[in-house]
């Protein structure tokens, strides 16, 4: 039908209604849904377990690293620090890599061990080595939620674990991989090893800082005793470290290290170990320390603990433990006792810092506003170039300029002086002009009969100045004239005649003019008075009437291994030798010309005290040429040194009573001062000097061996002196020479010139006949005696002709 214009045609279709859901579809949806979350969780779960159980074994089968196995476990052992002893076993200083004693569990006291329990690992005694709660907690925060610092929930198995092997860098995965790896090994542990050993074990490897390992250094270092002595509080201010050793350290804070150790003590009643009322009663303590540093550069004898070391390092590598392996000093805990004595090294440490702290103040005060260098900037130049801050710019290839700028900019730093180890804010330079101006020393006492060295230092402070005095060369001055008064002696010069103090001229060494410290030239010596009285003139007269040569060949016989200079200033001891030589030689002496090598090691022991290897000499003595009735007449000669002579202060200022001989030694302008004193059993020597020799007093009387040297055997001999366990040391008179020669020696040692003034002023001389007859004697003696070997030499040479 057709409708009009404006007619709206409606459709004849009808529209579907929509169609509502009925509860029973809205169900099966839900359930669908779920059934795909489900699938999808288990799915996810399965990966994950999986991905999870991939990663576990590639852990548990070496992918990130081979985990220790049950035999490398059962063979457990920790680098143990070596320990060096006196003879009579107190220990002087340890040697390691780390420092650590390793001790059994029945010296750990329980209360360290309720501590630790209480503190690290409360379920200890239930758990099998693994907190598997902690554990999952740790793992979920590092790898779901990427919280790198998830720590915390280790036993203390695997604290040992962790200990014993240390953590590698895996990046992301360094937590959960070392975490995994530390749990397998300390589920191993607990099966090898029961809780006490485990404890034992942790205690003796845990770091306490400051480069200190176990419960035993630990407390040897913080409270100077063993730890089986440890206090509760004691015991829980180190147990409280173990979470930040540095930030709990009680002698850096000891607010905060306080606070710790009371939360120990609080731990420690949660868990029942003590009471509230002790509890209480333990928080109220002061913290108090007894702090004793413990380095290789502590403890008695340094300079000497370092070449035992050294040498021991390489005794040892002779000798082989019983699996076959080399005995390692630093990790061996070995024990290698010392032929040191520790109270007698105790004296000589002493003697060194007390006399060389009042001879510092004297040179300063000596040289005032004005320095060594002010006259002489050679000296300045040379330390700065020998300093190793110059060095290492040099190396760098820095320019001059540049390196001036930077030895002249100030830096903090800690520098040596006699009031302690100083921080300062100093620039290298004035560090270096600190140092040019200080003197140094070496010390050393030995056994005349058996060379066993009984002290020695070395310098005054191992930690700053580690060259060892006693074995650096120096010159020696007169304490060589022994030597020369000893080959005159065995060239057959008569020890009862009188020798001119004349000055003389020497044409055949550059008119080489020697002169006597006095500047005065007359009389007459005898040769004790000129030995005692150190006079230059007549000792060089001797070596050129002996002969250079057999006086080098004496000095070597009697222990000098340094070169000798064939001129006639040897007499002088223009040589460089080491104090240590000239000791061996003095020791020769008392010895009655019989040399001995001094040593310092008595045996090495392993850490169950067998003995490893005996190094005592059977037989110390070695024949010399010189014989024993010079060697005694030299020995009798020196003991006017010590009684009327340049040494006479001992018997004055420092109560020496017994019979003792030395000799003092200065060299030229005061570089060196010397003394070495002995009796028949204990030789002792001093040097004292700047490391730069044109560096010293300027004044004789300030910077002469009696004044810079001698003192040191004074103080050291005045405390053996003093205890009558040493009497032996202090008491030993020498053997006598026969009694013909006892009594001819009984003579002046000096005679004034018996002609008039004016005899003098005309050249006349009473004695001049009689001192050239003997002169003359002398001289002819000498040349049968060369006549004789020339002889002899010529009857081999025909033999070998004939031949």
């Amino acid at each position: 039908m057709t409708k009009g214009k404006n007619t709206v045609v409606k459709s004849t279709k009808k529209r579907t209604p929509k169609k509502k859901s009925t509860p029973a579809k809205k169900g099966k949806v839900k359930k669908t849904f779920k059934k795909r979350l489900l699938r999808f969780i288990f799915f996810s779960l399965l990966i994950a377990g999986s991905i999870f159980g991939l990663f576990l074994m590639s852990i548990y089968y070496g992918a990130w690293g081979k985990l220790p196995d049950y035999h490398t476990l059962k063979n457990i052992q920790n680098a143990e620090a070596s320990e060096v002893y006196s003879e009579n076993g107190r220990m002087m200083g340890r040697i390691y890599a780390e420092n650590r004693t390793n001790i059994d569990f029945s010296a750990i006291p329980i209360n360290v061990i309720n501590a630790l329990v209480a503190t690290e690992d409360s379920r200890f005694y239930s758990h099998e080595g693994i907190d598997e709660i902690s554990l999952v907690r740790v793992l979920v925060k590092t790898l779901i939620m990427g919280n790198k610092s998830s720590g915390g929930g280790s036993t203390l198995s695997q604290q040992l674990a962790k200990n014993l092997y240390p953590r590698r860098n895996f990046g992301k995965l360094s937590m959960p991989v070392n975490k995994i790896k530390e749990a397998i090994t300390a589920s191993r542990l607990e099966k090898i090893y029961s809780k006490k050993k485990i404890l034992q074990l942790y205690l003796n490897t845990v770091p306490f800082g400051e480069q200190v390992f176990g419960i035993e250094s630990a407390s040897r270092q913080y409270f100077s005793k063993p730890a089986y002595k440890l206090k509760l509080d004691e015991s829980a201010v180190l147990i409280g470290m173990l979470k930040a050793p540095s930030y709990y350290n009680p002698r850096r804070f000891p607010e905060r290290s306080k606070r710790r150790r009371n939360v120990v003590i609080g731990q420690m009643t949660k868990n029942n170990f003590i009471s509230e009322n002790k509890a209480e009663q333990l928080k109220s303590l002061p913290l108090k320390i007894k702090y004793q540093r413990q380095s290789t550069h502590d403890g008695l004898a340094p300079y000497l603990r370092e070449k035992i070391r050294r040498e021991a390092d390489n005794i040892l590598k002779k000798y082989t433990k019983a699996d076959g392996s080399y005995y390692d000093i630093y990790r061996d805990g070995l024990r290698i006792i010392s032929t040191l004595d520790y109270s007698m090294q105790k004296y000589a440490e002493d003697a060194v810092s007390s006399h060389m702290k009042n001879l510092q103040a004297l040179f300063y005060k000596h040289w005032g506003r004005q320095n060594p260098w002010d006259n002489n900037k050679a000296i300045l130049t040379s330390a700065i170039e020998r300093s190793s801050y110059y060095k290492s710019l040099k190396k760098e290839g820095k320019k001059k300029k540049e390196i001036d700028a930077l030895l002249k900019k100030k830096r903090d730093m800690k520098i040596f002086s006699w009031d302690g180890e100083k921080d300062v804010n100093m620039s290298p330079l004035d560090s270096i002009k600190h140092y040019i101006k200080l003197l140094n020393t070496g010390f050393v006492a030995m056994e005349s009969h058996t060379g066993k060295i009984k002290a020695w230092v070395g310098g005054i402070d191992f930690k700053h100045f580690q060259y060892d005095h006693v074995t650096g060369r120096r010159q020696v001055g007169s304490i060589f004239k022994p030597i020369v008064y000893a080959a005159a002696l065995e060239a057959d010069m008569s020890p009862f005649d009188y020798y001119e103090n004349e000055r003389k001229i020497y044409p055949d060494y550059q008119d080489w003019s020697p002169r006597n410290a006095d500047n005065k030239y007359e009389g007459s010596y005898s040769m004790e008075g000129a030995l005692a009285e150190s006079v230059n003139t007549i000792a060089v007269d001797l070596i050129m009437e002996t002969g250079i040569q057999p006086t080098i060949e004496l000095a070597e016989e009697l222990g000098v291994v340094s070169p000798l200079p064939k001129v006639p200033s040897l007499a002088l001891g223009t040589a460089n030798i080491s104090l240590l030589e000239m000791v061996q030689v003095y020791a020769s002496l008392a010895n009655r010309g019989k040399k001995v090598e001094p040593y310092y090691i008595s045996r090495i022991e392993n850490n169950k005290g067998e003995v490893i290897v005996d190094l005592n000499p059977l037989s110390p003595e070695i024949e010399s040429s010189l014989t024993a009735n010079n060697a005694d007449i030299i020995n009798y000669m020196l003991t006017s040194v010590v009684d009327s002579g340049t040494a006479k202060s001992l018997r004055s200022v420092y109560g020496l009573t017994g019979e003792f001989a030395g000799k003092t030694g200065t060299t030229q302008s005061q570089a060196d001062g010397w003394y070495i004193g002995y009796n028949q059993n204990l030789v002792a020597g001093a040097w004292v000097g700047a490391a730069d020799m044109r560096v010293h007093f300027r004044s004789l009387a300030l910077g002469q061996g009696a004044s810079m040297a001698l003192p040191i055997y004074g103080k050291f001999m005045h405390q053996l002196n003093k205890n009558n366990k040493y009497r032996n040391y202090c008491e030993a008179p020498f053997f006598k020479p026969d009694n013909i020669t006892l009594a001819k020696l009984d003579m002046p040692h000096y005679l004034p010139p018996r002609a008039g003034f004016f005899e003098r002023l005309l050249g006349i001389d009473k004695n001049k006949e009689d001192k050239l007859k003997k002169k003359e004697a002398r001289a002819k003696k000498k040349k049968n005696r060369k006549s004789i070997y020339d002889k002899i030499k010529s009857i081999f040479k025909r033999k070998n002709k004939d031949k």
